[in-house]
């Protein structure tokens, strides 16, 4: 077995042992910290090419490489866990590591005046660390440990600058939000153990509970397969526990990136995919074997989809619109996943990492640049102020916006609409038409965006505004790049990766790109669109919004994100209050009366135990204690050592005795 297998946990290892020691360095040693976490970072992803050059040696239909170990044993049961490298994961290890590499770096600029950089490091170092465990794991149980860990990282980073309520609330309503879907996956993971007896995805002599196992759950199987996409509704911002993820803007623009790009809301995605076999298995509940479940993955995503790139439209956080943008694109890989498409979801996960990741640094460019503002109508003219942010975020934008040839992000979305051309589940064609409205959308918001931005006259947040430093737009010019080359891989002639994913021989394919050339038709014809109606509607109107001019109503909906987090506040924060009240008023009047009413019972008790003590047995015993003391006294005189009281003594005693005889009857 090749020795990277066996060791792949050195790759989560070597950020977390960059964090478990950067976290005891005080705020004056930011130096060591940024070096020691960039070197934790820089191990990880050098053993992640180890991992996936090993994984390209797999070759077509190879069985994944995987080496487990007995954690510990109870009664008859045995535990066991271990490491899985398939190309699965080695893509998603190459992409965590490089791109979050890259914001390692741009974060030691952007975060270069902050009194607590060095802890900052840390904490990133340990969601790195969290993110690469859970990819690495062949069972269940680790996979949910670092799962956990990486709800920790992100309250911990969400709510860095906790001097901010807003700050402070929205770490906690992550947390709290995640930890809801999180319930239902734990629910899932305890039900497949009792089922199967193994948490092991792949192991020795059978094929772990994701083959073998589906035979011995069953029916069941459908319902195990909803449990554990709850735990992917949850840290993959999915309607309707989406509503943490647009809050998460709150931290640091690195930390958005990181969450937006390579770890957090991509772990559901991989848990879906990782096991899909358990979603794919047909319900036999119904008259005909059905998949219900992947019918509700496919319309989650779906709704997903469209209500956030709906809400993109009328934000004007530069942040808050790239947060919608990734909900978005989240649901659009759900309904990938759904259809069946599982390497076209993963393919665009992909891809959406390196531009995703370009376009959060891009904003973080842009606010440092203007001085921590982040209202896109505040903005204006800074193309030619800030150039390299300039160009290196429509690159970004213009892969966000699917237009093909050049741009990653095209052939991953043509790709996923194919597939749910071709889906016969719920809803037909529905979906499929959904995401191509969902496409145009995307085009339109990021051209809104890059004009406001870009584009017009300066106004007040541009007239200061300057190009970031080199240490931060030479991430973004890397990021560029990559997501430029990431067409070569996905380019239908030659689908490197989807054929690396699928366990297939590499080979080209210029039939396949003629095939194809329909639906680069479509792309061109959604992407532009959607940009065309962004110049048109946006161009020149400077700082006003003309939805916002034209249809008030229509634009407050959108801007108040279709009330749902009204709708939350009043229904679920409500019964939740309710009932906190509810049983605060029980604990307090109820619960506590009982308490205070045998505390009293038991104060009566003793006040009667203290009277009866004080006032009848006190005085007996004092009496008795006195008579005592005055016979004594008495005793003691008739002993004081004189002879004549003795005589005395003797006298009235013969005397006494010759009285008793004199008067006794004869």
């Amino acid at each position: 077995m090749p020795w990277i297998v066996e060791n792949l946990w050195l790759i989560p290892a070597a950020p977390l042992a960059a964090a478990l020691v950067g976290v005891h360095l005080g705020p004056a040693r930011k130096k060591p910290a940024v070096a020691l976490a960039l070197v934790g970072q820089i191990i990880a992803l050098l053993l992640s090419f180890c991992a996936l050059a090993h994984a390209l040696k797999i070759g077509p239909g190879g069985d994944p490489l995987f080496h487990n170990f007995t954690w510990f044993s109870f009664g008859d049961q045995t535990l066991e866990i271990g490491w899985l490298l398939d190309p699965l994961t080695a893509a998603m290890l190459v992409m965590v590591t490089f791109v979050g590499t890259c914001i390692f770096v741009f974060s030691h600029g952007y975060m270069d005046e902050d009194a607590n950089k060095s802890r900052f490091f840390a904490y990133l170092s340990f969601f790195s660390a969290a993110m690469l465990g859970l990819l690495v794991s062949n069972s269940l149980l680790i996979l949910f440990v670092c799962w956990e860990l990486v709800g920790l990282a992100s309250y911990l980073l969400i709510g860095f600058w906790i001097h901010k309520p807003s700050a402070a609330s929205a770490a906690k309503k992550a947390f709290i939000t995640t930890r809801i879907g999180d319930i239902g996956f734990l629910l899932g993971i305890v039900w497949i153990f009792g089922d199967t007896g193994t948490l092991l995805f792949y192991a020795d002599g059978d094929a772990g509970c994701l083959q073998a196992g589906l035979a011995m759950m069953g029916a069941s199987t459908t319902f195990v397969a909803l449990l554990l996409f709850c735990g992917a509704i949850g840290k993959s911002g999915q309607f309707p526990l989406h509503v943490w993820l647009p809050d998460a803007m709150e931290g640091p623009t690195p930390v958005s990136a990181l969450i937006h790009a390579a770890t957090m809301v991509t772990a559901g995605i991989f848990l879906v995919a990782r096991a899909f076999p358990i979603f794919e298995y047909p319900y036999t509940g119904f008259p005909h074997p059905e998949t219900p479940a992947l019918d509700i993955v496919v319309w989650t995503g779906v709704t997903t989809a469209i209500i956030a790139a709906f809400i993109a439209i009328a934000q004007d956080d530069i942040k808050r619109i790239l947060a919608y943008s990734t909900v978005s694109q989240l649901g659009l890989m759900m309904v990938s996943l759904g259809v069946g498409g599982v390497m076209a979801g993963i393919m665009h996960l992909l891809a959406h990492g390196f531009f995703k990741a370009l376009l959060f640094l891009g904003s973080g460019s842009i606010i440092h640049g203007c001085h921590d503002e982040q209202n896109i109508r505040k903005m204006g003219g800074l193309r030619k102020l800030m150039p390299v942010t300039f160009i290196t975020y429509a690159i970004g934008m213009l892969a966000l916006s699917g237009v093909p040839l050049f741009f990653a992000g095209a052939w991953t979305k043509e790709e996923i609409l194919h597939n749910t051309h071709g889906w016969h589940g719920m809803g037909g064609h529905i979906p499929h038409y959904l995401m191509m409205l969902g496409a145009v959308l995307t085009a339109l918001y990021m051209t809104r965006q890059m004009i406001f931005v870009f584009f017009g006259d300066k106004r007040e947040a541009a007239n200061h505004a300057h190009e970031s430093t080199k240490v931060m737009t030479i991430p973004l010019v890397v990021l560029a790049v990559c997501t430029v080359l990431g067409s070569i891989i996905l380019t239908p002639a030659w689908p490197a990766l989807l054929h690396f994913l699928e366990g297939e021989a590499l080979k080209l394919d210029f039939g396949k790109l003629a095939k194809a050339a329909p639906s680069i038709g479509t792309a061109f014809l959604l992407s532009g669109l959607g940009i065309g109606l962004g110049i048109f509607i946006y161009r020149g109107h400077g700082a006003t919004d003309p939805l916002e001019q034209k249809q008030p109503r229509l634009f407050r909906m959108l801007e108040r994100k279709f009330w749902i987090d009204e709708f939350y506040a009043k229904t679920v924060l409500a019964w939740t209050t309710l009932a906190a009240q509810a049983s605060d008023w029980m604990d307090r009047y109820i619960w506590g009366g009982l308490a205070r009413l045998v505390g009293g019972i038991g104060k009566a008790f003793a006040w009667l135990a203290a009277a009866f003590d004080e006032q009848g047995v006190n005085p007996i015993a004092s009496l008795g204690a006195d008579l005592t003391k005055d016979l004594g006294q008495q005793v003691s005189r008739w002993h004081s050592g004189k002879i004549q009281v003795y005589l005395g003594i003797i006298a009235a005693a013969v005397l006494f005795l010759l009285l008793i005889i004199v008067w006794l009857p004869s």
